[in-house]
C-alpha cells in the first residue's frame, strides 16, 4: 500500500517558490519541462464580448492567438493598455474588462493578424 501512495506524493505548493512542477519538481518559473505545444487552430483570431458567470459584469474575450503562454501574456498586457483597463490571461484565453471589442480588433489587426467579431 504504502508503494501505491509513494507515487502519486509529492510537493505541489511552497511558501518560498509558489507553485511546483510536478514533473521536474523545481518552481514553476525555473521548470525545464519541455513546454506544451502551441495550439494551431484556424488562424482566425476571434473577440467577443461576454457576460456569463461574472456578475453582470461585461469582459472582452480574445481567443484563437496562436502563441507561446509567455507572448500570449504579453499581448494581453498590450492590449490591457491599449484599452486602459485590466484584464488577465486564462487557458490561452485573453480577457479584458469591459466592453472594448472594437479597439481590442483594431490593435490585433495592426500586426496582419486576421481578426473576426465572434458572437452578438
Amino acid at each position: 500500500m504504502k508503494d501505491k501512495w509513494s507515487s502519486l506524493s509529492g510537493l505541489v505548493y511552497s511558501t518560498e517558490a509558489g507553485r511546483m512542477c510536478p514533473g521536474c519538481r523545481q518552481a514553476v518559473a525555473q521548470c525545464v519541462c519541455p513546454r506544451a505545444v502551441v495550439p494551431v487552430g484556424d488562424g482566425i483570431v476571434r473577440v467577443s464580448r461576454a457576460t456569463k458567470g461574472r456578475g453582470g459584469k461585461v469582459v472582452t474575450l480574445v481567443k484563437g492567438v496562436p502563441l507561446e503562454p509567455a507572448a500570449l501574456a504579453a499581448l494581453g498586457k498590450q492590449l490591457k493598455a491599449a484599452c486602459g483597463t485590466g484584464g488577465t490571461v486564462k487557458d490561452g484565453v485573453i480577457e479584458i474588462q469591459g466592453d472594448h471589442v472594437e479597439r481590442v480588433m483594431a490593435a490585433l489587426q495592426a500586426p496582419g493578424r486576421r481578426v473576426q467579431r465572434a458572437g452578438g
